[in-house]
């Protein structure tokens, strides 16, 4: 296993070219379990009910839009392989990923279930619907629930604007949600799972976020130890989520 650093966390990383006993369907997707990898990373996608999570996954594992909405209970997840090349060198040798895409309820009730997962996630997709005000709003809940349950304090985030097709109904402009990205620190992006528009590329960039994260702790070869809390460390409140 490797542990990929975060300040003074760490997450444990299954790897190392596992292969797949059977053969794994998602809806139309479909892993051959006789082709093997080197990473299995977990992305986790949260927001509102309703902002377009569900249709986004499929949009980018099977390339086709699904008109059905069905809202998600509690979780489900969705898989495919990728190859991932470093940037540099420019003669690095290419990584056969295995992608976990989770899918998160939005709704209140089934909030103590998904955070449960958070700590197994490499990489989040926050995503919120351009023409809904509220999901917008409640961005700033769904970051302090990452916050208190991620699997450290600095995770790899981006800030997902979704259906950004329906021009004529949208409520929150670009500016608007590139300043709380800023605010934040994150990655600001606009998407559509209808038109597929910036859906590939949104994975694409965190997953390279994720991968130079590990690359930096493989290459020096040295692995992230917890520090003793220092003394202000101890006297900060628990998280009130």
């Amino acid at each position: 296993m490797l542990k990929l650093p975060c300040g003074s966390e760490s997450v444990l990383v299954k790897a190392r070219r596992l292969s797949i006993p059977s053969i794994t369907t998602m809806g139309d997707s479909m892993i051959n379990p006789s082709i093997e990898y080197d990473y299995l990373i977990k992305f986790l996608a949260l927001g509102d009910s309703g902002v377009g999570k569900t249709t986004f996954l499929y949009q980018y594992t099977d390339g086709q839009f699904n008109p059905k909405f069905i809202s998600t209970v509690g979780i489900d997840f969705r898989e495919k392989r990728v190859v991932y090349r470093p940037k540099a060198p420019p003669n690095a040798k290419p990584y056969r990923i295995h992608l976990q895409l989770w899918d998160t309820a939005g709704q209140e009730r089934f909030r103590s279930l998904t955070t449960a997962f958070f700590r197994d996630a490499m990489g989040f997709i926050l995503m919120f619907d351009l023409t809904s005000e509220q999901s917008f709003i409640n961005v700033r809940n769904w970051l302090a629930q990452l916050q208190c349950h991620a699997y450290c304090e600095d995770p790899d985030v981006i800030l997902v604007g979704n259906k950004v097709d329906r021009e004529d109904a949208r409520v929150v402009s670009s500016t608007r949600a590139q300043e709380l990205a800023d605010k934040y620190s994150l990655t600001y992006i606009e998407t559509s799972g209808f038109t597929a528009q910036n859906v590939k590329e949104t994975i694409e960039m965190l997953l390279d976020r994720v991968m130079v994260r590990m690359e930096k702790t493989i290459d020096k070869s040295i692995f992230p130890v917890r520090q003793p809390p220092t003394a202000q460390e101890k006297d900060k409140k628990p998280c009130a989520c």
